[in-house]
């Protein structure tokens, strides 16, 4: 399931869905959120925007991909637009397997390409100061362990 959307998110009903299939053995999850630092400065305020349709699609291309790799009985990607504060959940990762390990790993890797193939954008309020942020080479590098 993909949920793309301006309001706060329902982690809880995600979480309770990956719950319910008896044959799970594991379910593991991701919460982002909203930091009120970051560099060493105060953040007050993120807003992220999206390319609706395209970010679905994108999504939907890393979950698919993980599904190739990991046996997976569900997966859920709550991604938070617009305007939040300090710790608002911004990304739910959510997944179910049989076994812990392709859970760990299939949420890992949805996150790292999340972070680096899905497109969104982050602009965070600093003071008076509002500026879009570029990527991190750090996230990158952690994409980047995923490729065979």
């Amino acid at each position: 399931m993909i949920v793309i959307q301006s309001q706060p998110l329902d982690t809880a009903a995600a979480q309770a869905r990956l719950m319910a299939n008896p044959q799970a053995g594991a379910v593991v999850s991701f919460h982002g959120l909203m930091r009120d630092h970051n560099d060493g400065q105060a953040v007050s305020q993120l807003t992220l925007e999206h390319y609706p349709g395209m970010t679905e699609k994108a999504l939907a291309g890393i979950i698919e991909q993980a599904r190739e790799r990991w046996p997976l009985y569900a997966v859920e990607v709550q991604h938070r637009v617009g305007p939040m504060q300090p710790t608002d959940v911004i990304v739910f990762v959510g997944v179910s397997s049989a076994h812990r390990q392709a859970a760990f790993e299939a949420c890992h890797f949805i996150m790292d390409y999340l972070k680096t193939r899905a497109p969104f954008w982050k602009k965070e309020v600093k003071g008076e100061a509002a500026t879009w942020l570029d990527g991190r080479d750090s996230d990158q590098d952690a994409a980047r362990r995923w490729q065979d």
